[in-house]
């Protein structure tokens, strides 16, 4: 372990501390699985969200260490960064760069935040969060699947830029190694690719399919498990698909968006790609680095024919698949987060958006 990294990253305790106002509830973000989450400033302006790790996570200082400085040195500008860390006692707390636009559910999902977010906004942060998939499965240190990627996971800053948060379900590869599995599920239903959801097989593609749902939402406006159109509840994969095979894609366009023929053409092609990312067959599926040069609208690509989506079923009330088989729980509402296993990685921050 490299201890001049370690005394970089260390922030003081009461330093910490003081910036919450002593953890105040005036000051809490939210609340997580693995602890809450507070906002902060520093002494020089500066706003930091802060994770307190609950007492009982279980995680030794080792492995806590360990994930620090391998999170910290994950540096691009569509991922949200960890700035320190900070130990005392039984106390464990991690510290991000604070998001003032919280996070994009909050805007997509909003009758009333959604129209801040015009075409051009949205495209940008589609292309964003691509460009900051691809530095995980790429271009990093170590090939990194995030497992988790969701609108709630995604923050803004102040100029509407994606950042990709919340590695606590993220597993990190040497580059050899292509896949893995786990009879431990974690994640959204959902946003899952069925490989992972059904047999616990996942790569850098289920990372694909996840991206291809939320350009998906990004470009209706919904939610993909309470889509609605005409006043019928559908599954959203299985809606674009039809309208695809239809010819009408376009009614799925979210009707606050003002189009003219030029961004018209790019939802359209970004419907065609978010179909290519939601194929069931995981070789289907293209790569990041593919989908960035296709967002880009590179004349020498050519987009292949899309097949048909996971979990496509041609109803209105898709079947859920034998989740149960790999310990997997949910809410109620058969949307919420998977009951997730200790063992896995803890620097989450799902939870860093003011409320």
């Amino acid at each position: 372990m490299d201890m001049s990294t370690v005394e970089i990253l260390q922030y003081n305790f009461n330093l910490v501390k003081g910036a919450t106002n002593d953890f105040s509830d005036d000051n809490k973000l939210g609340e997580g699985g693995f602890g809450a989450v507070y906002k902060g400033e520093l002494g020089d302006g500066q706003g930091i969200a802060v994770k307190r790790l609950a007492k009982d996570s279980g995680q030794g200082d080792h492995e806590f260490m360990n994930e620090v400085l391998l999170v910290a040195k994950l540096q691009h500008r569509n991922l949200v960064r960890l700035l320190g860390f900070s130990m005392e006692g039984s106390e464990r707390l991690l510290i991000y760069e604070f998001m003032p636009n919280a996070s994009l559910d909050q805007f997509i999902f909003d009758p009333t935040k959604c129209a801040l977010l015009d075409w051009e906004k949205r495209y940008k942060i589609i292309k964003g969060i691509a460009k900051g998939l691809l530095y995980l499965h790429e271009d990093s240190r170590l090939m990194i699947i995030h497992r988790d990627l969701k609108a709630s996971n995604i923050l803004l800053d102040a100029e509407l830029n994606a950042k990709i948060a919340d590695f606590g379900m993220a597993r990190w590869f040497k580059p050899e190694e292509t896949q893995g599995d786990t009879s431990q599920i974690v994640g959204t239903y959902g946003y899952m690719a069925p490989e992972y959801a059904m047999h616990g097989q996942f790569s850098v593609k289920s990372d694909v399919f996840s991206y291809g749902v939320l350009v998906l939402e990004m470009i209706t406006g919904q939610k993909n498990r309470c889509f609605r159109y005409e006043e019928r509840m559908e599954d959203l994969l299985s809606f674009a698909w039809k309208s695809w095979q239809d010819g009408t894609a376009m009614k799925m366009i979210d009707p606050i968006l003002k189009m003219g023929s030029h961004s018209l053409h790019d939802i359209i092609r970004s419907i065609h790609i978010g179909l290519l990312c939601v194929q069931e067959k995981v070789v289907e599926r293209p790569t990041m680095a593919s989908i960035i040069l296709m967002l880009n609208g590179i004349s020498t690509v050519t987009l292949p024919v899309p097949s048909e989506p996971a979990f496509f079923m041609g109803v209105s009330e898709p079947q859920v698949p034998l989740l149960h088989e790999h310990s997997l729980t949910m809410s109620s509402s058969g949307l919420g987060r998977a009951k997730i296993s200790k063992s896995i990685n803890y620097v989450s921050i799902s939870e860093i958006v003011p409320r």
